[in-house]
């Protein structure tokens, strides 16, 4: 071995390009070192073990005086003795066999003395020598550190197991592009090396054989030709260890390491994005892979690297495989002629669908515990749904898909990605022919609750009816009962309030059976906004509290909360602020268990529109950003558009008429891109009323147009900036909304181009009015008749135009409104 005198200390190689990102794990492992004497670096192949080990060494050479030693292991043949690895690093270190004595205990002797690391690189395939050799020589030589490399641990006393993470993506892109420059001089990064990133999850070899196809490929082809990674990934540096050189050879070299049994689980594990034990061994066990090996087989493959632990949910541990690894899997599972394992997983991911979603409705008796971690659940889940789903399609199991997507329909309507359901359950309908009725039945129901969820109600009763006579025929009680009250929601909308209060009894009818909680809270809550849309206030929280109260017996806080946001919409209506912000209040935390972003944006709207009667336009705008940001977030347009038209009032408030009215025709004419009306009504009117008595008609209008021909996302950005900033993008901490969301600094939107002046539907005519002015004054349809010498039927006609364009169901409410917003005016000229 070199003396202490000898100036070269090191045989480290030279770093061959700069080293990017993984900061903080060079600076923990440094820091490791100085109190740990065996720390070993394990991770897949191509997550850069290497790399990492030699920067840390690098890092440490001034604490190492007697030497910093680089071993390359690689091609070392095992032979279950500690001789082959020592004399790799006697020959490193220069230290020479003595003749009749064992070369471990000449290098312990050498090495007894000197304060020295050695780095023991690729250590998987001779892992028992590498263990037995570092144990002997960490107990006779105190002053000595092993940093070893490793696809699995050492597994020796003292030994400190680092597993080397995939680069974050700030550091993945880093390196991307780094090395793109590198490829191609100037080349500047595009959207799709976010794409390309993501595919190749943070594995920096995947990443810099992927930036040395910049040469002659774009990011987006390279992003594109993804789907054949091991063919696209496979230039790597001529000078590199072949088993680097391409993605293809770094993981055979650890496949190649693996026991049989290990390999069969390892293919068989591809079917799922992600796991549990039990899951593991429900699909993947067989005959020759019985379920009781399962548990030691994958812990192997965790040592191994080949899978990673992903964290702990529900008391469950979570296990995954990096993309490239799945994807090598995936095709050894194809070549083994395993593929009906991915019809094992979909059944298994079906079964535990329609139990989860029994216990989501309540069918299945439950407590509120259970479900939120239901709903917390699915979250992970969802990638083992969604290939669930794909292979039900492409084997035309349309049946099995079908019943997932309406077993798990409540999870998806509560997370407000309805959009995203939705178009998987088109997709099987499409191609449903000659279905059971059990299974069309219930599927077209849940296809009518989806569309609920996102604000189609045409679409949704017409999915309704088409659900009642397959349900009615199966004798599926439950779904029978579910698709009538969707029906009634879609009536009520519609204004067809005598048939929905139809459907809702038949309903009601079949609720009383047995297990059939669900149903009738869920009827009692949609009678209770049907009569709030008949003025029947009293009667509506009747039955609003019996909804709760059925859904707190339940279990399904969701439930209630659906039936309390009505309560507080009821209050407010009433004019009992105090009431509407508790109910209000008090579902937030509920909703926000379960991540229910339609019901936690209603809510916070419901709290905005409470402050803004109550002057307070801070609470008021604090909420409403949230609430906005939320139904962003789901994508539901006309949660969008009603958030939009709250703010408008919060605009005119604070001030800013041209700001108030382009939020409202970008509202209106949100609503009108989804295939409805424009939307009128009396806080509408309200908002608008004084703006035209400040303003005049002809700039109200022209505002009107420019917001009705403003892209949503602008009108957006507008409502979320703050009130008084100006337009110079700065953000302060009074600017950050409780949610963690920065309100957005832009100056006052323009439309593109010339937009066209336009009158808001919910204008109420000179004539009118003036007839809303007389109402107010008490008088009847044939006194307002006999004041303007018109005939009783034109008033009669102008009255019901009233009621529609405030959304209002009686003279009473035209009176109260036309006392708070119309101000005396003279008569206007008669007219028919």
């Amino acid at each position: 071995m070199a003396t202490p005198h000898t100036p070269v200390k090191t045989n480290l190689p030279a770093e061959p390009n700069a080293f990017v990102g993984r900061e903080r794990d060079v600076a923990d492992l440094g820091r490791l070192l100085e109190g740990m004497r065996a720390v070993t670096l394990c991770g897949a192949g191509g997550i850069g073990k290497t790399r990492l080990a030699l920067h840390v060494a690098h890092t440490l050479l001034a604490a190492h005086p007697d030497g910093v030693w680089f071993v390359e292991l690689a091609d070392v043949r095992p032979d279950g003795a500690p001789e082959p690895v020592a004399r790799r690093v006697a020959a490193v270190l220069d230290v020479a066999e003595e003749d009749g004595r064992p070369l471990t205990e000449t290098l312990a002797d050498a090495l007894r003395a000197p304060a020295a690391l050695i780095v023991l690189d690729n250590c998987e395939h001779v892992v028992e020598e590498c263990a037995k050799l570092t144990g002997m020589l960490l107990a006779r030589c105190p002053r000595l550190r092993v940093l070893a490399t490793s696809r699995e641990p050492l597994r020796m006393a003292g030994e400190n197991v680092w597993r080397v993470p995939p680069l974050e993506p700030d550091e993945a892109e880093r390196l991307f592009v780094e090395r793109a420059r590198a490829a191609r001089p100037g080349f500047a990064g595009t959207d799709a090396v976010h794409e390309v990133i993501r595919a190749l999850d943070g594995m920096p070899l995947a990443l810099e054989l992927a930036a040395a196809r910049v040469r002659v490929l774009s990011v987006d082809q390279i992003a594109r030709r993804l789907a054949d990674r091991f063919r696209l990934l496979s230039a790597g540096e001529r000078t590199a260890p072949a088993r680097q050189r391409t993605l293809r050879a770094a993981i055979d070299w650890s496949h190649g390491l693996l026991d049989e049994p290990e390999r069969t689980l390892l293919r068989r594990l591809s079917v799922f994005a992600g796991w549990t034990l039990e899951q593991a061994e429900l699909v993947c066990a067989d005959a020759a892979l019985p379920a009781d090996d399962v548990l030691d087989l994958l812990t192997a493959l965790v040592d191994k690297s080949l899978v990673a632990v992903a964290g702990e949910l529900a008391g469950e541990v979570r296990f995954r495989q990096l993309d490239s690894i799945r994807e090598y899997a995936a095709e050894r599972l194809a070549d083994a002629g395993e593929e009906p394992f991915r019809a094992r997983h979909r059944d298994a991911v079906l079964d535990a669908a329609e139990r989860d979603g029994r216990m989501a409705v309540a069918y299945d008796p439950a407590p509120w515990a259970a479900r939120v971690a239901l709903f917390n659940r699915y979250d992970v889940e969802l990638g083992n749904v969604v290939a669930a789903l794909t292979w039900s399609f492409d084997h035309g199991d349309i049946a099995e898909g079908l019943r997932i997507c309406t077993a798990l329909r409540t999870f998806w309507i509560v997370r407000g990605r309805v959009a995203e359901w939705a178009d998987w359950t088109d997709r099987f309908l499409s191609a449903a022919h000659g279905l059971d009725p059990d299974v069309l039945g219930p599927a077209l129901a849940g296809r009518a609750q989806l569309a609920v969820g996102g604000r189609d109600f045409a679409q949704a009763a017409r999915y309704a009816e088409e659900a009642l006579a397959p349900c009615r025929r199966c004798g599926d009680d439950f779904m029978t009962a579910t698709a009538l009250i969707t029906s009634a929601e879609c009536l009520v909308r519609a204004g067809r309030f005598a048939e929905a209060a139809e459907r809702l009894d038949e309903a009601d009818a079949i609720a009383a059976g047995p297990r059939q909680e669900w149903n009738r809270g869920y009827a009692s809550a949609a009678r209770g906004y049907l009569l709030i849309r008949g003025s029947r206030l009293r009667e509506a929280r009747e039955h609003l509290d019996a909804a709760a109260s059925v859904m707190r017996d339940i279990g399904q806080l969701w439930g209630a909360s659906h039936a309390m946001i009505g309560l507080g919409r009821l209050a407010e209506l009433r004019g009992d602020a105090a009431s509407a912000r508790g109910h209000y209040a008090e579902v937030l935390p509920i909703l926000a268990e379960i991540g229910a972003r339609p019901e936690m944006a209603r809510a916070l709207a419901g709290l905005g529109r409470v402050a803004l009667e109550q002057g307070d336009p801070y609470s008021a705008r604090d909420s409403l950003s949230q609430s906005l940001t939320l139904s962003r977030s789901s994508g539901i347009r006309l949660d969008i558009a009603r958030a939009l038209d709250a703010f408008a009032e919060l605009v005119a408030v604070e001030g800013d008429a041209r700001g108030a009215v382009m939020l409202a025709g970008s509202a209106s004419a949100l609503r009108e891109a989804t295939g409805r009306e424009p939307g009128s009504g009396a806080r509408r009117e309200r908002t608008l009323e004084p703006i035209r008595r400040k303003l005049g008609e002809p700039l109200v209008a022209q505002f009107w147009g420019e917001g009705r021909a403003m892209p949503a996302d602008d009108a957006v950005a507008y409502a979320l900036r703050a009130p008084d900033e100006a337009s110079n993008g700065a953000t302060s901490p009074a600017d950050v909304l409780p949610n963690g969301v920065a309100r957005v600094s832009v100056p006052l939107p323009r439309a593109a181009g010339v937009a066209e002046p336009s009158t808001p539907p919910s204008t109420l005519t000179p004539r009118e009015r003036e007839i809303a002015r007389l109402i107010a004054r008490g008088l009847s349809n044939r006194g307002v008749a006999d004041e303007l010498v018109i005939s009783p039927a034109t008033v009669a006609r102008h009255v019901t135009n009233i009621l529609t364009k405030l959304g209002f169901s009686s003279r009473a409410q035209i009176a109260a409104w036309a006392v708070d917003n119309i101000r005396a005016e003279g008569p206007s000229p008669p007219s028919p």
